[in-house]
């Protein structure tokens, strides 16, 4: 209930800047997969970390999508449900979707997969409730620069950016697990206009941390880690074979 608490402050801080989507570019990338994917009205479509469900409402009210949410945070999704009575939200886990095999059209993992303490695990799960043929689409960050992600992985916070993974590591696990990569775009400029939002809300990248940091991690450490990291931003379409 505690970690709930302070990921409740922590959106309402990253909201200012968001909206209700809490990620860089709000919706951009989730109306960009919808088209990309040629999703048809009535495709049942999950929403993996979904929070309180902004982007299971967008799916519904947008795109007449069958659209279901799976988080682990009944706070979140009591939240959600308030707000929204009619959406389908769940509680549960990435690492064991409470799903039947082969089950969605779809998969959304918008800023969720960094977040997640077994990221095989969950693609695993995710192959394991798509049917055949089936998209999966990932919004998240990226470590540009791999070799700087030591520093970064060292620092003691919970955050995605500490767990950000390069590009060809989540390609292969993804591989790995038997999806196909349809299409892959840097959209780094999304986190760039997300960080200059921060500043000017909240007057400097280090008052930012400073609020939002759950323990005790020198926001001047935390911004060089991130700078030698190279922190991007990225939309990843991959397919299940049939």
């Amino acid at each position: 209930m505690k970690n709930d608490v302070f990921k409740l402050y922590e959106g309402d801080l990253l909201r200012q800047s968001t909206g209700d989507t809490l990620r860089p570019g709000g919706y951009f990338l989730t109306d960009l997969g919808v088209k990309s994917c040629d999703f048809l009205p009535g495709s049942v479509i999950l929403d993996v970390g979904c929070g309180s469900g902004a982007t299971v409402e967008r799916l519904v009210s947008h795109y007449q999508l069958q659209a279901i949410g799976v988080d682990p945070s009944e706070v979140l999704l009591e939240i959600g449900r308030k707000k929204n009575p009619g959406l389908n939200l769940i509680q549960g886990r990435g690492e064991g979707l409470p799903l039947p095999i082969n089950h969605v059209d779809g998969v959304f993992v918008e800023c969720a997969l960094s977040v997640m303490f077994d990221p095989d695990q969950v693609i695993k799960e995710i192959f394991r409730v798509l049917k055949p043929g089936g998209r999966l689409v990932i919004n998240d960050v990226y470590a540009r620069n791999p070799e700087g992600l030591k520093s970064l992985q060292e620092l003691n916070f919970d955050s995605c950016i500490r767990r950000a993974l390069p590009k060809e590591q989540l390609i292969n696990k993804l591989s790995g697990q038997g999806f196909e990569i349809v299409h892959w775009s840097d959209h780094t400029n999304l986190l760039t206009q997300l960080t200059v939002n921060l500043i000017m809300t909240h007057g400097s990248m280090t008052e930012f941390w400073l609020k939002s940091s759950s323990c005790s991690v020198d926001p001047i450490l935390a911004q060089a880690a991130i700078k030698q990291a190279k922190m991007g931003y990225f939309q990843l379409i991959a397919r299940k074979g049939c």
